[in-house]
């Protein structure tokens, strides 16, 4: 498998499974940006990183809730790598509460980065993709939206809102040669999830949190070659949590 003369954008990819990600697409040959919404110094690590193992890797800001700067990044990216192949819509953030207590800008905010930065940054990528009749999105969605999580009323809102999204997009661009699936992961021990892994290991039925390159490889096969027939597709990444 192969992802020589890719370019790979990658959102929320300065750590957790974004980084994972940048790394797995990097290692089969793809260049990379690493979009996060600030240049952090744990971005520009992962830059050097990706550069040392013989790819082409950029670091960018951008807040993907934000739609004129995603357009705005894309148009960088692609004056920058010549062209973009690959998106993987992977910014994301939780703001948990109960649903009588969640506060409406809670809400607000994780419908904004989660849903409406996949819209945005995919519809800054469809100029691209249409012109050139190739292209690979991924976008993350979760097992909340599966289970509908107690908590998680905006996170399970953003995340079934994906799954919709990524089935209209994979119709609009399909005539186009371009896929666009959905992973949905369940408990991955990463920042967001620590202190939380007690809670849920019990019932996950594989015994153990999923880790970021479960789903990293996951994702390599949806923007390679091998997946070309598939689209419109949300595959669950969860140990069996989700097993109905």
């Amino acid at each position: 498998m192969s992802l020589e003369n890719k370019t790979a954008i990658v959102t929320g990819g300065a750590r957790g499974i974004g980084a994972a990600v940048c790394r797995k697409l990097a290692s089969l040959g793809a260049d990379i940006a690493i979009v996060d919404l600030n240049v952090t110094d744990q971005a520009k690590e992962l830059e050097a990183e990706l550069t040392g193992m013989g790819v082409r890797a950029k670091a960018y800001a951008c807040n993907v809730a934000d739609n004129a700067a995603c357009k705005a990044l894309v148009k960088q990216v692609v004056a920058d790598f010549g062209c973009v192949t690959i998106l993987v819509n992977n910014a994301g953030i939780t703001r948990d509460a109960l649903f009588l207590s969640m506060k409406e800008e809670d809400f607000d905010a994780v419908i904004n980065t989660n849903l409406k930065g996949t819209f945005n940054m995919t519809q800054a990528c469809y100029r691209p993709f249409f012109k050139q009749k190739y292209g690979k999105i991924v976008n993350l969605a979760s097992v909340s939206a599966l289970l509908g999580t107690a908590g998680q009323a905006n996170y399970a809102a953003s995340k079934s809102g994906i799954i919709a999204l990524t089935k209209v997009t994979a119709r609009e661009l399909a005539p186009k040669q371009v896929t666009c699936n959905a992973v949905a992961p369940g408990f991955i021990a990463t920042d967001m999830t620590k202190g939380l892994e007690d809670q849920y290991v019990s019932s996950i039925p594989l015994g153990r949190a999923g880790k970021p390159e479960d789903v990293a490889n996951l994702i390599a096969f949806l923007v390679s070659p091998e997946s070309d027939y598939l689209t419109g597709t949300v595959i669950r990444i969860d140990g069996g949590l989700a097993i109905s």
